[in-house]
């Protein structure tokens, strides 16, 4: 006789009803072979007796058991556990009505050295970013309020469906007009796509453009990020020099002649680490090049929004007339990371691609975000808050930059950047990343994957140190913890 009243118990104030429950157990009865195949079950009364529940209860899990093919009932004889369930390989004599997630699989799978695991450490009182937003600027009001309206709107039912993978309307229409007149570009609602950051535009330019052994060119520094969406994709990369000038076009140009590129990534507004600026000589060499040798330019205009010592530099996708720049950016990067807004802008054929592209990895983005985005646009707030954050933003620097010369000027080379939202420090020797970086978690300040700025593996030193995201109070107490990590 099997024991029922130990072996299912009932919970009377949870919220799952009591036949689910019941079900539930009897179903881990029979997965754990507690209950074997074609065993007789008690009818509905006695069970009802045994557990001390109303019979119309377990007639429901009874119910419930059929219709999943866990029990079936012969007429005049009863209800029995299926004959045609196999035995669970691997049950253990202790019933489960739910088993835990095994830490390892039990198949082949593909795990990518490359890819950089996320990691939270809450313990460290200062993380040292790589030049991020302070979201305690964030405009949350306004937005709040602009999301609020979207969802009160009577026409908000056309917004809940399933809709245009390129984005919600009214957003391309808006940022149209708003790249257009800040950018300097010329391009209509067939040319622009919205995605969730920079990032996805840049997954989106692999998918599009790189097949297995296809080359990819980048900097000897780079965006580590698109160069694992590049390699992820099968590309070969071939990496030139950066130097205070941006990439160097000359070395770009010996490259081509002996190899087919299928394009170039870079991020000439601020370059991603070092910030430098890629001058008006090298950006219309590399205009000049692409279409000579019909290569695609991936631009990534990160933080086009913040410039300090001078008016922005229009991007490269402003002097293309060719059709090989891929243009991208986001809108989250400038108010707050949680907001993912971006855009990807290219020939309408390849916008029409990565739409289908993004069909199967992202089906579309948010609509009412989109919408309350694009109305946060056109009402000025974006070039509201862009001015309001720049001049708070240019004082963190200069007062960062004060700082770290005087107070760690002796492990580092860095300069005063013209924009963006982080310094590129690198160490002097005879330092090394490997012996500072325990000594400053010990301390408690993270500096996170100090290698993914090296990917070369030219040995510099060198990372980013975020300016934008700690007030001057915040900044100081890091700079502090890192000089002490010297000493």
């Amino acid at each position: 006789m099997i024991p029922f009243d130990s072996l299912i118990q009932l919970e009377r104030n949870s919220s799952v009803a009591l036949f689910v429950q019941l079900a539930n157990q009897l179903i881990g009865l029979i997965k754990q072979g507690h209950l074997a195949v074609g065993t007789p079950l008690p009818s509905s009364r006695v069970l009802a007796e045994t557990l001390g529940v109303h019979r119309k209860t377990i007639v429901a899990a009874y119910d419930e058991l059929i219709m999943q093919g866990w029990v079936e009932t012969i007429p005049k004889k009863g209800t029995f556990v299926a004959f045609d369930i196999p035995q669970l390989q691997g049950a253990g004599k202790r019933m489960k009505t739910s088993v835990k997630v095994s830490t390892t699989p039990n198949f082949d799978w593909c795990s990518d050295p490359r890819l950089m695991p996320f990691e939270v450490k809450a313990h460290l009182k200062y993380h040292i970013d790589d030049g991020v937003s302070d979201s305690r600027w964030s405009p949350n009001a306004q937005l709040g309020k602009l999301y609020r309206q979207v969802l009160l709107d009577p026409t908000l039912p056309d917004l809940m469906g399933y809709g245009d993978p390129k984005g919600n309307q009214y957003l391309r229409e808006v940022l149209v007009g708003y790249l257009n007149e800040t950018r300097g570009l010329d391009i209509s609602t067939k040319n622009i796509l919205i995605t969730r950051g920079s990032q996805m535009g840049i997954h989106l330019s692999a998918k599009i453009l790189v097949g297995p052994g296809d080359v990819v060119v980048v900097g000897e520094t780079n965006y580590s990020a698109a160069d694992i969406s590049f390699e992820k994709a099968g590309a070969t990369l071939m990496r030139v020099p950066v130097d205070e000038n941006g990439l160097d076009t000359k070395t770009l140009e010996e490259l081509l002649k002996g190899n087919k590129i299928r394009a170039v990534y870079l991020t000439p507004h601020h370059h991603h680490p070092t910030t430098v600026t890629l001058n008006a000589r090298r950006r219309m060499q590399l205009l000049n090049l692409a279409q000579r040798y019909r290569f695609a330019i991936m631009e990534d205009d990160y933080d086009y929004d913040f410039h300090y010592d001078h008016a922005p530099i229009l991007p490269l996708a402003s002097h293309d007339s060719q059709g090989n720049v891929l243009y991208m950016g986001s809108v989250c990067k400038t108010v707050a990371p949680v907001f993912r807004v971006g855009y990807f802008i290219g020939p309408e054929q390849v916008i029409e691609e990565a739409a289908r592209v993004r069909r199967y990895i992202d089906r579309q983005g948010d609509a009412v975000l989109e919408h309350a985005f694009a109305r946060f646009i056109a009402q000025g707030h974006l070039e509201g808050h862009i001015r309001k954050v720049s001049r708070e933003y240019k004082l963190r620097r200069d007062l960062g930059y004060a700082l770290l010369k005087k107070e760690v000027g002796d492990y580092f080379d860095f300069d005063l950047p013209k924009g963006g939202m982080a310094f590129w420090a690198v160490l002097k020797a005879p330092y090394q990343w490997s012996t500072i970086a325990p000594k400053l978690e010990k301390l408690g300040l993270g500096i996170g994957d100090w290698m993914r700025y090296d990917r070369a593996q030219k040995g510099h030193g060198g990372i980013r140190i975020g300016f934008a995201s700690k007030n001057p109070e915040e900044f100081a107490g890091m700079v502090r913890l890192l000089k002490q990590g010297f000493n």
